[in-house]
């Protein structure tokens, strides 16, 4: 009788151990997810940490956004990951997701954030180049933003003698301490402005923020008596650019670089405004 009651107890007390097992198995728990900077620019990367807790190790923790999946680092129970810098206006969404030893996979509810940068510094946009000797493909305005950041022109408008000629659309910007090119007179290009540009005549160009403020000028020579732009002065076949870029005076520069930064090989005129 003793015998089989202690095959009985054994018996007993392995199931029990057997069902002990099983039932400290199960998913982990993730907990604490956070993002930095709350609020981020097209200049910030995005740090998302989680904390990861269970009785199973984890084996991997991946952060997942926008379709795109990362693997986290982790020490203990914290774990990191990054969500690169992205274009403003962009919406982020992302989960976590740990797998742990035990097999069972736990993903986080999902977070949201939407990339913003500040209001455009328009004091910072700038006439920084102007070229209008060659063809009239080949002729152009350049833009400067001296900001630190991407500035959309959307709305911006540059006047050639006091008539518009060419209007931002969707999609066009500059760069953050970077240039932009419009290439093109009379409609040569699509993209281009509509008006003429010549080198060996008085002209004004203007450029004006969407709400109509004045944002920069170039200007050689003068009106004539009737108040019109276009009288004959000296022609030059090289461009006019700010030297250096975006903050200094106008100047003739032999070499013309639409696009890229300015030659700093330069020298007065004489004609032009400053």
């Amino acid at each position: 009788m003793k015998k089989i009651f202690f095959i009985a107890a054994a018996a007993l007390l392995a199931l029990t151990g057997c069902v002990k097992d099983e039932i400290f198995k199960g998913p982990s728990a993730i907990e604490k997810v956070a993002f930095s900077p709350k609020a981020p620019t097209s200049k910030d990367a995005v740090t998302v940490t989680a904390t990861i807790t269970g009785l199973q190790a984890v084996t991997k923790a991946t952060l997942n956004y926008n379709g795109t999946t990362v693997d986290m680092t982790g020490s203990g129970t914290s774990f990191s990951a990054t969500i690169p810098a992205l274009a403003d206006g962009t919406d982020v969404s992302f989960t976590v997701t740990a797998v742990n030893d035990a097999g069972f996979t736990t993903t986080s509810d999902k977070y949201t954030y939407k990339v913003g940068d500040p209001a455009p510094d328009w004091s910072k946009l700038k006439l920084n180049e102007v070229y209008g000797a060659g063809a009239d493909n080949e002729k152009f305005f350049e833009l400067y933003n001296g900001s630190d950041f991407p500035i959309k022109l959307t709305g911006v408008n540059i006047s050639k003698d006091e008539e518009n000629c060419w209007t931002g659309i969707d999609g066009e910007v500059v760069p953050a301490h970077g240039f932009f090119a419009i290439i093109g007179a009379k409609g040569t290009t699509p993209r281009g402005f509509s008006s003429g540009f010549s080198a060996k005549k008085s002209v004004i160009v203007e450029i004006f923020a969407p709400d109509g403020t004045k944002l920069d000028t170039f200007q050689r020579g003068d009106k004539d008596d009737q108040g019109k732009w276009g009288t004959s002065i000296t022609n030059y076949s090289g461009s006019w650019s700010r030297v250096p870029d975006g903050t200094g005076k106008w100047m003739r520069t032999d070499t013309f670089t639409p696009g890229v930064a300015n030659s700093t090989s330069a020298t007065e005129d004489d004609y032009v405004k400053n």
